[in-house]
């Protein structure tokens, strides 16, 4: 439960850097700039995360071998304008528009969430 807590305040945290990142270029927060609404948000991440990233992996396995792993790339950007649809139905997300804001987003999302699963690596051992 502790390892769920802080992967949500990680992604939360993502979330915010790129969503206060790349207002005004592509990205409109909904809701206002709530921590609830970030929270939200990477609780959706989280689940969407855990339940389609695998399967993305899985089928687009030929296409990430072929582009040395950017591929992966792809998968995030959709993602994160995955994560901002859904967001945005719920009340707490925010409107993309174009592909490149969301490739923006989500590398950010990606490089905070990477630098902060390194730094909280202790704290994340059961």
């Amino acid at each position: 439960m502790r390892k769920f807590v802080i992967q949500l305040l990680i992604n939360a945290v993502a979330f915010f850097v790129a969503i206060t990142l790349l207002r005004g270029h592509g990205i409109e927060a909904q809701g206002g700039n709530v921590w609830v609404n970030y929270l939200v948000l990477g609780l959706i991440f989280s689940v969407i995360n855990a339940l389609l990233r695998p399967l993305l992996i899985a089928l687009g396995c030929p296409v990430i071998i072929l582009t040395l792993g950017l591929g992966i790339l792809l998968i995030n950007t959709l993602l994160f304008y995955l994560t901002g649809v859904i967001g945005k139905s719920l009340g707490a997300g925010f409107v993309v528009s174009g592909f490149l804001p969301a490739f923006l987003g989500g590398l950010v999302v990606s490089l905070v969430g990477m630098v902060l699963n390194v730094a909280l690596r202790s704290e994340m051992r059961d």
